[in-house]
């Protein structure tokens, strides 16, 4: 068997790579970045405290007289939770134009639910918001398509 002791390697076993996400941009840390990542773990916890507030606590203050109230809430509880990890995810690509539409429509759609379920009379005119926020929604996870 001939000996190879006088041969160089030229290919190395491993590669190194300057983004080591080759499929994904490059992370990007800065301010907005940060306050788009801080907004979607704020946004994911008060989702959770809203979500436990509405099953347990809003039954106390609205009563179980109108079942499409709660269901509004939770409604707005899941979507907000759901969309706060869209948001983390956005914020992760560095990418401001979905973070600032899921941020929009996050605010705008369950906000507007959550008022509406508490007091409808006094936040009747938030009526015509919530489909605005569906609407900024729906444009964040769009824009996340073409980063």
């Amino acid at each position: 068997m001939p000996s190879n002791n006088n041969r160089t390697e030229t290919t190395p076993l491993l590669t190194i790579t300057t983004n080591p996400r080759p499929n994904l941009p490059p992370r990007s840390n800065t301010l907005t970045t940060k306050m788009f990542w801080t907004l979607a773990c704020l946004y994911g916890a008060s989702a959770v405290g809203l979500g436990a507030f509405g099953a347990h606590g809003l039954k106390k203050a609205i009563g179980t007289s109108d079942p499409a109230r709660l269901a509004n809430f939770a409604t707005a509880a899941h979507y907000q939770m759901v969309h706060s990890a869209a948001l983390l995810f956005a914020a992760q690509a560095g990418n401001p134009v979905p973070c600032t539409l899921l941020t929009a429509g996050m605010t705008l759609f369950s906000g507007s639910l959550y008022a509406l379920v508490l007091d409808p009379a006094r936040f009747r005119f938030l009526g015509p918001v919530t489909p605005l926020g569906g609407l900024c929604l729906i444009g964040g996870w769009l824009s996340l398509a073409w980063k």
